[in-house]
């Protein structure tokens, strides 16, 4: 573990250092980031200019919602980002060169690439956050507590990317079709009360694809929604999304038999 760890580290830090070197191209991508996450916002003045609450959820509410789910998935960007190569690197025989190196073959995957568009969505998504958590009347005391949840969450996203983006081990292609479903799935999906939709779905994304405890649920935790009892959620999840992450990936390794087969 100490050795994955520090392979990662070093890794991550070089694509930092050769990511500063062209600071155009930084802040162009960090730019875009901040754009999208102005979009989300100006939607949600826009929606309760018109409306009192969406699901049962009012404004400052839903802004802690937002801002939440944004954090964890632009932390996803940030640190593990390099997953989203998997199907290039399996058509093109990158994984060979992956396989063969003393360090675990996910760590060389996720630390590989940096989105540096993530920069900006963590800027935004944080301001959201901030300014719904004093609006919904949140305490200072709950801090710890949402600074807990949010390290969970974006163990639960990192670890669902991983094992969709696995899929690719036998979905032979470049693009990450399962993932990208996925995303797009949580993105249309997450950033509304999920209490508002059919029970099917609220099923699937609690106890199926555990999303609801990346942002729905620890948001209902920290507005006091829900009984702190649910604390217990997230953690539970995270454990068996990394389980599942672990299964696939590593039944993925074992079906693989390079790009010239």
């Amino acid at each position: 573990m100490r050795h994955a760890f520090d392979v990662y580290r070093r890794s991550l830090g070089a694509h930092f250092r050769s990511m500063l070197e062209y600071p155009a191209d930084f802040w162009v991508m960090a730019s875009t980031g901040t754009v999208w996450q102005f979009i989300q916002f100006g939607f949600l003045a826009i929606l309760f200019a018109n409306v009192n609450a969406v699901g049962g959820w009012g404004y400052h509410e839903m802004l802690v919602l937002a801002g939440f789910l944004s954090i964890a998935a632009a932390m996803n960007a940030i640190f593990w980002d390099g997953m989203w190569s998997l199907g290039k690197q399996v058509i093109n025989g990158g994984m060979d060169y992956l396989v063969t190196r003393p360090a675990p073959v996910a760590s060389q995957l996720g630390a590989s690439h940096v989105g540096m568009q993530a920069f900006g969505e963590v800027t935004l998504g944080l301001a959201m956050l901030v300014y719904g958590w004093v609006g919904a009347g949140v305490g200072l005391a709950m801090i710890p507590v949402a600074a807990g949840l949010l390290v969970v969450a974006v163990v639960i996203e990192i670890a669902l990317l991983t094992a969709a983006n696995a899929a690719n081990f036998w979905v032979k292609g470049h693009s990450p079709v399962v993932a990208f479903m996925l995303v797009d799935m949580q993105g249309e999906v997450m950033r509304f009360p999920l209490s508002m939709f059919p029970i099917a779905v609220r099923l699937l994304l609690t106890f199926g694809l555990p999303f609801a405890f990346a942002s729905f649920i620890p948001v209902q935790i920290l507005t006091g929604r829900i009984s702190a009892w649910w604390l217990l959620g997230p953690p539970v999840a995270a454990v068996a999304a990394v389980a599942l992450a672990v299964w696939v990936f590593r039944a993925g390794l074992r079906a693989y038999d390079s790009s010239g087969h």
